[in-house]
């Protein structure tokens, strides 16, 4: 139950409105997706992230952005939701 509490306030404080369809757009085009190559469109199993978080201060910018296979996004997801929850909620 923690966790989605937590990923509610991940999901709150880095909304889509947050995030640029034009920014990853450009993204693809210059890191085209590793299952198929392509620079446009859906990326079977894998996810684009922003390194550093938006919810960390992190910018939606195409250098702040890498591929991660969904695995491995899921598990980031975690950590970063964990960072930025104690970060915004500590005393």
């Amino acid at each position: 139950m923690r966790i989605a509490a937590l990923l509610l306030c991940f999901a709150v404080s880095a909304s889509a409105a947050d995030r640029s369809r034009a920014v990853r757009a450009e993204f693809m085009r210059e890191t085209p997706c590793p299952s198929t190559g392509a620079k446009r469109g859906a990326c079977p199993g894998y996810q684009a992230d922003h390194i550093q978080p938006l919810c960390a201060g992190g910018r939606d910018a195409k250098d702040n952005l890498q591929w991660l296979s969904e695995h491995d996004h899921r598990l980031k997801t975690k950590r970063d939701v964990a960072a930025c929850f104690g970060r915004v909620h500590r005393p």
